[in-house]
């Protein structure tokens, strides 16, 4: 299953050593899901975790390992998911998605992509982090 991971699940992983990005990150390691992101989300999270955390470097690189960053979605696809409703910061991440080829949309940002949660859009189901680690246990057979 290939899960695409909105910045704040990448910043998650680094900045807590356990929770539901971390084990999304230890799912894909033992090959029970594909990650994926952005260049766009990861950097978003780079600046979050520099501002607002300490001590992550580590568990940035290990989380990093495990997902492949994926192309920039075209202008069009970025329009399309402003006209899902997403705002401007966020549409370039659904679209990325869908232009990744993705099954699932992790993103704990309730306030601004919350609105999709269980909604699929173009082939990619919207979860928050611990319905998506439900999906891949369950997937799994766990």
């Amino acid at each position: 299953m290939k899960l695409f991971l909105d910045a704040n699940v990448v910043f998650s992983a680094a900045h807590q050593a356990a929770g539901n990005a971390q084990a999304l990150i230890a799912l894909a390691r033992a090959g029970g899901c594909t990650l994926q992101s952005s260049a766009h989300a990861i950097e978003e999270a780079r600046r979050n975790l520099a501002l607002k955390s300490s001590g992550y470097e580590q568990r940035l690189a290990d989380a990093l390992a495990q997902i492949e960053v994926m192309a920039e979605a075209p202008p069009a696809l970025v329009e399309w998911a402003r006209h899902e409703g997403l705002p401007l910061k966020d549409a370039p991440i659904l679209a990325a998605a869908v232009q990744a080829g993705a099954e699932v949309l992790v993103t704990g940002d309730a306030r601004d992509i919350g609105s999709l949660y269980g909604r699929t859009l173009r082939d990619v189901q919207v979860l928050a982090p611990v319905r998506a680690l439900a999906l891949v246990l369950k997937d799994a057979g766990v």
